[in-house]
């Protein structure tokens, strides 16, 4: 048996998983080998030296599997932005059916150029409000990323226990739940709370295909729920990272009285964090984590572990749950005196 949801049906997927996009790591090994396990893999547009290079890893990927994938496109603001439209053509020119998309308001200009090429749209926010906003926009999907998440939580320090259904309440289109997913308890738990589909980083970073080194994912099994820190918080930028010594620092110096981007930035830079994920080297920067950590216990290949999410999820609705089903005794009143 499979779970259907409009996620798999606007997807065109078996099973209502998404790879999210992740800077360094959404490479075509890891994203065929989610798609040929019947979940939606995706590449990384930016981890693409340029759009020639994105154009070139969508080939690869496409001689790995002939299954749907995506492609993540975030627009961030940093120091030398990339050409985004440039990025988004070769997305568009390469018929890829999906896109996430993430970041600042900016890439509403992207969407427009996806729209009138028919490709679907999957837009990650943090916040209800910014769902709605995104909603009314046109895009096709929502992922809803709660507190618990890797990468950019967001201000507002919602967990996904309140996010998700308070999302599910207002949000009409098809809605994934982002931010601690890694197990079937956790499918179930989203499809109860409303969504349609979980999205997932972390734990996919924990497989044999992700890949990165495999000291960064010993770290994973190593950590904890609490082995992740909340950097560039007085920045008003939060982003969760895996806890190491170098992270630790980062929150060491961020938290003078006068500290700026400036005091961290070379030990956060983007090059420091791709000699951790390409060499191993754990004090060479930081690396994206979740609070998933104190549930990732192994290094299974992604057919395993989707098999694994699927499987455990199918069990808990047609045994547990099913069984604390109980038929509805007569309500019995209680004597009165006259």
């Amino acid at each position: 048996m499979a779970f259907r949801t409009r996620i798999t049906q606007l997807l065109e997927i078996e099973h209502p998983i998404v790879q999210g996009g992740m800077q360094g790591v959404g490479r075509a090994e890891l994203a065929s080998a989610v798609s040929n396990a019947g979940a939606l893999g995706v590449l990384t547009a930016l981890t693409q030296p340029s759009p020639l290079a994105l154009s070139e890893e969508i080939e690869r990927c496409r001689s790995m599997t002939a299954r749907p994938f995506g492609v993540n496109m975030t627009v961030f603001p940093t120091m030398n932005s990339p050409d985004y439209k440039a990025y988004a053509q070769a997305i568009i020119d390469a018929g890829i059916p999906v896109v996430e998309t993430a970041g600042t308001a900016a890439v509403a200009e992207l969407w427009e150029m996806f729209k009138a090429a028919g490709v679907r749209i999957i837009h990650k926010c943090t916040a209800v409000r910014h769902a709605l906003s995104a909603e009314r926009k046109g895009v096709d999907a929502i992922s809803i990323d709660g507190f618990e998440c890797a990468g950019h939580p967001g201000e507002d320090d919602i967990p996904g226990l309140i996010l998700i259904p308070a999302a599910a309440d207002k949000v009409k289109i098809p809605m994934l739940a982002s931010g601690g997913f890694g197990d079937g308890r956790g499918l179930v738990a989203a499809l109860a709370l409303g969504a349609d589909g979980i999205n997932m980083g972390t734990r996919f970073c924990a497989t044999q295909e992700a890949p990165i080194h495999a000291n960064v994912k010993q770290a994973y099994l190593d950590n904890d729920e609490r082995g992740t820190n909340l950097i560039f918080r007085k920045l008003h930028n939060t982003a969760r990272v895996g806890r190491s010594a170098v992270s630790d620092e980062v929150v060491r110096l961020l938290a003078q009285p006068d500290a700026t981007f400036k005091d961290v930035a070379h030990l956060v830079a983007g090059v420091q964090g791709r000699r951790v994920l390409e060499e191993g080297d754990m004090a060479a920067g930081v690396f994206w984590a979740g609070q998933i950590q104190g549930l990732i216990h192994d290094i299974p290949t992604v057919a395993e572990l989707i098999d694994r999410i699927t499987g455990d999820a199918e069990a808990i609705v047609q045994d547990r749950l099913a069984g604390l089903l109980t038929a509805s005794a007569p309500t019995r009143r209680l004597a009165t005196t006259a």
